[in-house]
């Protein structure tokens, strides 16, 4: 196996930083309040209980299943295919070539020493499904957590918020290194793993909702359609499969959960609510985890007619039993704590060319209007109509105020670079990923909206764009 040993940067320390973020905080706490005061006492509390947030947060993002095991594993049956049938499963099996090209991550930092060592020297067979059941029981898997038999054999397998909304730096290996939390993972093959399932009834069962012409094979072929960093959440409450407009899969990219902090609407489409919303409904809907979730505007069958048939606005978990619901908060906060990538200029963007177009991004442009600094989208009501943008309206009628959302766009640079993920998978703008590059995104709102920039400024925009947050500003 070839190691792909990227150039030590500042993007790659956010975890980290995260990291003795929560130590100080833990240990500023342990210092006890500074004088007598309750009020000083009670900071303390506060440092304390941020702290405790931060870690119980960052536990729930990385490890937690919410008990979804009895979805993925229970129902699709997909740990079967993972295991494949010469160690009890169907199929073939996964083996950890065949999982890290489905876009799977390997956490370099649950790897003994000792296999570290042997996967350097290239004594590791990963081309054995036995060597991916090996991670799965040292937890090593990004995102996925293995249920094992008291045989060795694997019983079951959930999913974690951190399979989609976490990467690696490569350290090790291409897809083996250090946690990147927040990075979405834009190798990620959902589609292709959710098509390894054997048993898709139940998918088969909902999407019959809508069109009852629905059969296993139509499914897999839809799911295989999705491609790399993609996954439809809205398929599974209104059944639409394809963008009548472009004739493409209606998947979206999947989103970023850095830099999420001081906003309202966090996904491409607005009306969702914020960060807490999501994380409910996408652990209860869509992860199939055991909570309760509330949203009465799921109850509308003219837009979302499976979610309406299936009751996914009115999920509940008895206290005792409800695996989501007591999380949402440190989730929220450890998600809130996660900060963008930083770029460094010279290697990640010009500097003369991005002050250029930072003049031009506040004026000619009118960028600045929608994408306020140093949010890089509008405090309040962070939405749009179509006809504002001057794009179809598709997906913003799929949300329930029909808008989209106004991208955060720090961190922009990762995706331009194609930081950390397959080269094929770089670029890729708006939230089907219609623009491949930067360029692309600025001369369509040139087009679109009359704003009579010249090639070179064009080009200036993109620099300023990829330099957002460049020590902490918009250009350093």
């Amino acid at each position: 196996m070839q190691l792909n040993l990227p150039r030590v940067r500042t993007v790659a320390l956010c975890t980290a930083a995260t990291l003795l973020l929560t130590g100080g905080l833990l240990r500023l706490a342990a210092q006890g309040p500074r004088g007598p005061s309750k009020g000083s006492q009670f900071d303390s509390a506060i440092l304390v209980n941020a702290g405790r947030m931060l870690a119980d947060g960052r536990n729930t993002f990385r490890f937690d299943t919410f008990g979804d095991e009895v979805f993925w594993g229970d129902t699709l049956k997909l740990h079967q295919a993972i295991e494949g049938n010469r160690l009890g499963g169907v199929g073939p099996g996964i083996s950890p070539t065949a999982a890290l090209g489905l876009g799977l991550k390997v956490d370099v930092q649950a790897l003994p020493a000792s296999l570290v060592s042997k996967i350097k020297l290239g004594a590791v067979d990963l081309n054995d499904p036995a060597t991916t059941l090996a991670l799965l029981k040292l937890d090593a898997v990004v995102g996925v957590k293995g249920f094992f038999n008291p045989d060795g054999t694997l019983k079951s397998m959930g999913i974690r918020c951190s399979l989609c909304h976490s990467t690696v730096d490569n350290s090790l290996a291409f897809g083996i290194g250090h946690r990147l939390d927040g990075w979405a993972n834009r190798d990620l093959n959902v589609g292709a793993i959710l098509a390894a399932a054997p048993d898709l009834s139940v998918v088969v069962s909902l999407l019959k909702v809508t069109d009852p012409t629905t059969t296993d094979a139509k499914v897999r072929s839809l799911l295989n359609s999705w491609g790399p960093g993609k996954f439809d959440a809205e398929l599974f409450l209104d059944g639409k499969a394809i963008n009548p407009t472009t004739g493409q899969p209606a998947a979206t990219l999947i989103p970023n959960a850095y830099g999420l902090a001081g906003f309202n609407q966090h996904t491409w489409t607005g009306g969702w609510g914020s960060v807490p919303y999501w994380n409910a409904l996408v652990a209860a809907a869509e992860m199939h985890g055991v909570g309760t979730f509330f949203d009465p505007r799921l109850d509308n069958a003219a837009q979302f007619p499976i979610a309406a048939a299936a009751g996914f606005g009115h999920l509940q978990a008895d206290s005792d039993s409800d695996r989501i619901t007591k999380k949402l908060a440190p989730l929220q906060y450890y998600q809130l704590s996660i900060p963008a990538p930083t770029p460094k200029a010279g290697v990640d963007f010009d500097q003369a060319a991005a002050e250029r177009g930072d003049e031009l991004f506040g004026g000619k442009a009118k960028c600045g209007s929608c994408h306020v600094e140093p949010l890089w989208t509008e405090p309040g009501w962070n939405v749009h109509k179509p006809d504002d943008i001057r794009i179809e309206s598709f997906q913003a009628d799929r949300a329930p105020d029909h808008s989209y959302k106004t991208m955060n766009l720090a961190g922009l640079f990762v995706r331009e670079e194609g930081l950390f993920m397959n080269p094929a998978n770089k670029g890729r703008y708006y939230h089907d990923g219609r623009f491949k590059t930067l360029l692309d995104v600025v001369k369509s709102y040139n087009t679109r909206l009359n704003l009579g920039l010249t090639d070179q400024e064009e080009r200036d925009i993109v620099e300023y764009l990829k330099a957002l947050m460049a020590n902490g500003s918009a250009i350093g």
